[in-house]
């Protein structure tokens, strides 16, 4: 095969809600693209896409930042990192080596396998030679990319990879696309075939993720209820990089835990090996059915924070808020803090919170429950004749507002799914986001659903098509 056969309507990018739905029964691996500058790793990038999304330039550098793209072939998605990173600035061929041998590090530290694109016209040079070095330690899969095997004629230079003992190479050109879907093909082979572990396997511990911003006390909470020092515990932000793992005895019950890096900004927008440890902990996220949000009651509730909390909404997982820190709170901080959750967390109002000190051990025993309490309101599920009958006396109390001169009617209502809980409203009408609001917050009134996001859709009938035709409108968890 030649050229990468794309399905239509965009088939070779997942949506939203494929990636969703995806994630919950297997994390899409990583595969991260490594090579010198100006040897068309963007290009390539764009041909796997099937789209000009990555930026290409004959300037070489131009990718400064790691860029990750969801992508898929024969039906198998994966996440493709774009990686750049260093200074395009004119270099000695040994410091730019360095350079991009510190970037491909980086990259196999945290991907599943690595696509090596090197220039096959060009030939093996400096970098390429300290690439190949770093690679060949990882142990990590690794697929060689000959670009720029325009032709027949030119394959042949591909032959003089091989010695960089990364195997053979694949001889490819991303400009044309030529070779490109044995390149895919190469890339799937060498994934990993099954995921590490399917979200809650039955029978198995409950995941709970610890998530946070850089030193907020993840790894001293993770020690603390190990009862040793499982996890580096260091005051310089950013110690841990990887998702740690730990199977613990609490109330009665095993759980594993998992210690996740710091996140200091939105995964696109970071940097280095901050980068590829904030895709981790997303990942790690996606695995874990609820988690744990460290905030430093010490301290005033940061961007990151509230971004965090976010993060875990719209992952559609359980929630519970620990305050740590909290020996160091005062009276007077205890106010503010009050007054800052009331002001900026709004949007989580529902989860339960913990007052908690990781370093002292005080009142952790007070996680469990409150984590018990958000996995039950995760998997809540009301009875059809229960909900529509509340539905109805709240609807008959409070109808919907008119829109266009015409007044919406919600026809019945479905609890679709669990875990979240997830209701479609059956309307012949568009009903307006306030109030579906109201509805959410009357539902957690009268069914629960503490620490636990909430998601909210709608079927408009539609009149020209008949009783049959229906549109859907997805509202987001809240």
């Amino acid at each position: 095969m030649d050229h990468v056969s794309l399905p239509p309507s965009g088939g070779h990018a997942l949506t939203a809600q494929a990636l969703t739905a995806q994630a919950a029964e297997e994390p899409a691996p990583v595969v991260a693209v490594v090579g010198r500058p100006n040897v068309g790793k963007s290009t390539l990038v764009n041909r796997i896409l099937g789209s000009r999304q990555a930026v290409v330039a004959d300037t070489p550098g131009v990718t400064r930042d790691r860029v990750a793209y969801d992508a898929t072939w024969r039906g198998r998605a994966f996440t493709l990192v774009d990686t750049g990173g260093w200074e395009p600035a004119a270099e000695s061929s040994q410091v730019l080596a360095g350079r991009v041998a510190a970037q491909a590090r980086v990259a196999a530290e945290a991907a599943d396998a690595v696509l090596f694109v090197a220039d096959a016209i060009v030939g093996v040079t400096d970098a390429d030679e300290a690439v190949a070095a770093v690679l060949r330690r990882s142990r990590k899969p690794v697929v060689l990319a000959a670009n720029k095997v325009d032709d027949a004629p030119a394959e042949p230079a591909a032959a003089s990879l091989w010695s960089l003992g990364l195997g053979e190479p694949v001889p490819v050109s991303a400009l044309h696309g030529r070779g490109s879907g044995d390149l895919l093909d190469a890339v799937l082979d060498a994934l990993p075939d099954a995921p590490a572990e399917p979200l809650s396997a039955e029978g198995g511990p409950r995941r709970v993720a610890l998530l946070g911003r850089p030193n907020v006390g993840k790894s001293s909470l993770l020690n603390k209820l190990a009862g040793q020092d499982r996890v580096l515990v260091d005051p310089v932000a950013g110690t841990t990089r990887d998702p740690v793992d730990e199977l613990i005895e609490l109330g009665g019950s095993v759980w594993r835990f998992v210690d996740t890096a710091g996140i200091r900004r939105r995964v696109r927008e970071a940097q280095g090996a901050d980068f590829f440890a904030a895709m981790r902990t997303e990942r790690a996220l996606e695995r874990t059915e609820v988690a744990v949000v460290l905030v430093d009651a010490s301290e005033p509730l940061a961007e990151q924070d509230l971004r965090i909390v976010s993060m875990v909404i719209e992952a559609g997982r359980a929630l519970v808020i620990a305050y740590n820190k909290w020996d160091l709170v005062d009276t007077d901080r205890r106010h503010f803090l009050d007054r800052e959750i009331d002001r900026q967390l709004h949007t989580a109002r529902w989860a339960p919170r913990v007052n908690i000190s990781a370093a002292t051990g005080w009142h952790i025993d007070r996680l469990v429950p409150a984590i018990e309490l958000a996995l039950a309101g995760w998997e809540t599920r009301v009875p059809t004749g229960r909900l529509n009958g509340w539905l109805a006396g709240l609807v008959a109390a409070t109808p919907p507002p008119v829109r266009g001169g015409r007044q919406p009617k919600i026809l019945f209502a479905t609890q679709a799914g669990i875990r979240p809980p997830h209701f479609i409203l059956f309307t012949t009408g568009f009903l307006q986001a306030g109030y579906r609001r109201f509805i959410e917050r009357r539902l957690r009134q009268e069914f629960g659903f503490q620490g636990s996001p909430v998601h909210l859709s709608m079927r408009m009938r539609d009149k020209r098509a008949g009783s049959s035709g229906r549109q859907a409108h997805g509202g987001r968890h809240g």
